[in-house]
C-alpha cells in the first residue's frame, strides 16, 4: 500500500478534524431545547419590553415565539449551559428564579396550562380605581393565581380585567371576589 504524501496526510487529518467539529456542532445544537412555558406577570402588552429585557439578562436563553393571548412563550436554551449545575427536575424552578430576579420579581414562568384552548372562556370585568401599572399588576396577580385562570390582562386605561378561564375550575364570581379582596372596585351600574 502506497504511503500518503505529507499534503495528503494533512488534508486527511483536516477532514477528520472538520468531521469531528461538525459532529460536535450537531451535538451542541441537539442539546438545545425549544420549550414552551406559561409566562406570569404578562398582564399588558406594555410589559413585552420588560420581558425581552429580562430574558436578555439570562445568558443562554432566547425567546423564540410569544403567544400573548395565552401568555405562552417558546424559549430556546441548552439546559447544561443556561442552568449549569441544575438537576433536570429543577430546571423550570431555576429558570423561574432567574426570570423573576431579572424582572424585579414581576415576571416568571410556569408549566403550560393544560386545558385545551378551545375550552377556555373569556371573562371581561369592568373595573374602577386602577390608575397605574403597579395597581394593574396587583389586580392581575389576585386573579392569575386562581386555579383555572389560564391568562389575565389588566388595563387601567381601558378600565377592565380580562381573563381566560377553564369554566370547569372557576367562574366570574371567584374572579370578582379575589379582586374585591385586593381592593379593586367596580364601576357603579346605572339604574
Amino acid at each position: 500500500m502506497p504511503q500518503d504524501s505529507q499534503p495528503t496526510r494533512m488534508l486527511r487529518l483536516l477532514l477528520i478534524g472538520m468531521g469531528t467539529l461538525a459532529a460536535l456542532h450537531t451535538a451542541a445544537v441537539a442539546a438545545e431545547l425549544e420549550v414552551t412555558h406559561r409566562i406570569t406577570g404578562l398582564f399588558s402588552a406594555n410589559r413585552l419590553p420588560a420581558l425581552t429585557n429580562a430574558i436578555a439578562r439570562i445568558p443562554g436563553v432566547q425567546l423564540i415565539r410569544l403567544d400573548f393571548d395565552h401568555a405562552e412563550g417558546v424559549f430556546r436554551y441548552d439546559p447544561a449551559k443556561a442552568f449549569p449545575d441544575t438537576k433536570p427536575a429543577d430546571i423550570d424552578a431555576r429558570f423561574n428564579d432567574l426570570l423573576r430576579g431579572a424582572s424585579h420579581y414581576t415576571l416568571g414562568i410556569q408549566p403550560v396550562f393544560n386545558t385545551p384552548k378551545d375550552h377556555l372562556q373569556r371573562i371581561v370585568i369592568p373595573i374602577a380605581g386602577l390608575d397605574c401599572n403597579a395597581c394593574c399588576l396587583a389586580a392581575y396577580e389576585s386573579i392569575f393565581q386562581i386555579d383555572g385562570v389560564a391568562q389575565a390582562t389588566a388595563s387601567f386605561k381601558e378600565g377592565r380585567i380580562t381573563a381566560l378561564i377553564d369554566p370547569q375550575k372557576t367562574d366570574r364570581s371567584a374572579l370578582e371576589s379575589a379582586l374585591r379582596k385586593r381592593g379593586v372596585s367596580f364601576p357603579a351600574v346605572a339604574p
